[in-house]
């Protein structure tokens, strides 16, 4: 649903911005804990893998898993 132009100067009137930085700044933050996450959970595979505890296929496993939701989310939230 768009917002009607009363609706979206209203907005900026109360808050002093635009609905679409909010949206930036939403969409940012989004993309900056799904990459300290996936920093997170790839340095525990590796660290995993590089003292035997894990295979080499299952590192590779969440390094796929990691870039294959990146990618989904960044088709849902960026296009």
């Amino acid at each position: 649903m768009t917002p009607s132009a009363d609706q979206v100067a209203a907005f900026q009137a109360n808050g002093g911005f635009t609905p679409a930085a909010v949206s930036v700044v939403v969409l940012s933050f989004v993309f900056a804990v799904l990459l300290l996450w996936g920093v997170w959970a790839m340095r525990t595979a590796y660290v995993g893998w590089a003292e035997n505890r894990l295979t080499q296929r299952q590192f590779l496993g969440v390094v796929v898993r990691f870039v294959a939701m990146y990618l989904v989310l960044s088709f849902f939230l960026l296009a």
